[in-house]
């Protein structure tokens, strides 16, 4: 991980520097060149890029990522634990429950193949897959919030926005930002899911599990969706970082004063230690995620083994 980390590190802070235009831009009124050069003296960026590199590196062992050059007097680390648990809230609720919808449509649809629960399935998870997260939240707001006011008098409705408290699954405020968020991961789950119990299902060990004459529930479970689960697994490592990571169109859509924002807007303002930070966080959520599903291997698939 530490070298992955490194690396991030090296590749974000060259090409961020290597981006055109910087920190003190400013639309309209531009501050004069006094004012831009006692800024870089402040913030270092004054020094060659190797020496800034350094020192942001010892900065990151230490745990220090550096004032925001948008913020003044505000830390990193302050801006991103104000910001995340907004997205890690909505991101959580949105992969629990993707997790089962996803899994269980996939394989209702596996087991009747061909039937009209299998064509209701993939229609569904085409038409969520093939639509833009944009839409599904617009519309979401144009019928649970605008359609419903109207039809029950104000008396009941979805809210469109506000400030979902963090760490709070049970809050309305989550119901349509979950569905606008999850719409493309669990069609995505459904859809693999499909291939892969499929795809075991056709293995002998599952016709012989059937001459048997073992019980459907336990063929399913034991046999079937075991066996079929580490391709899934696999896809939910990088599912669940999306999620907890944030998705600026949602968040803006919803009103959401997340991450995914943030991040966004560091970019836009050249906000170098922003965009630092936001990515190592990034990093170290799929490194850390990505070890636990190599570990979780193990228990789905006992013939896996993490050393011989």
């Amino acid at each position: 991980m530490i070298p992955v980390l490194f690396f991030v590190i090296v590749i974000t802070f060259v090409l961020m520097h290597l981006a055109p235009g910087g920190p003190w831009d400013r639309e309209g009124k531009q501050l004069t060149p006094q004012v831009i050069n006692n800024l870089n003296i402040k913030y270092g960026l004054d020094k060659p890029m190797p020496q800034q590199f350094l020192t942001y590196i010892w900065g990151v062992v230490h745990f220090d990522f550096g004032d925001s050059l948008r913020s003044p007097g505000q830390h990193v680390s302050q801006r991103v634990l104000e910001s995340w648990p907004y997205t890690f809230t909505l991101g959580a609720v949105t992969f629990l429950l993707l997790v089962p919808l996803g899994i269980g449509l996939g394989v209702v649809a596996a087991l009747r193949q061909n039937s009209v629960a299998d064509y209701a399935a993939l229609g569904l998870a085409t038409a969520a897959a093939s639509t833009p997260n944009f839409v599904i939240g617009i519309f979401l707001i144009i019928f649970l919030a605008l359609g419903m006011n109207r039809l029950t008098g104000g008396t009941f409705y979805l809210p469109t926005g506000g400030m979902p408290q963090p760490f709070n699954p049970f809050q309305v405020e989550l119901i349509m930002p979950v569905i606008t968020l999850g719409a493309l991961p669990t069609a995505y789950i459904a859809r693999l899911t499909r291939s892969s119990t499929l795809d075991t299902l056709r293995q002998d060990f599952v016709r012989t599990a059937w001459a048997k004459g073992l019980k459907a529930r336990l063929v399913v479970m034991r046999h079937v969706l075991k066996n079929s689960l580490i391709p899934v697994v696999t896809a939910l490592g990088p599912t669940f970082v999306f999620l907890v990571t944030g998705s600026f169109i949602v968040e803006t859509l919803f009103s959401i004063p997340g991450i995914g924002r943030s991040f966004v807007t560091s970019i836009s303002g050249r906000d170098y230690t922003m965009i630092l930070g936001t990515t190592i966080l990034f990093a170290v959520l799929i490194a850390v995620v990505n070890l636990i599903v190599d570990v979780l291997y193990v228990f789905i698939d006992p013939r896996v083994r993490l050393s011989d």
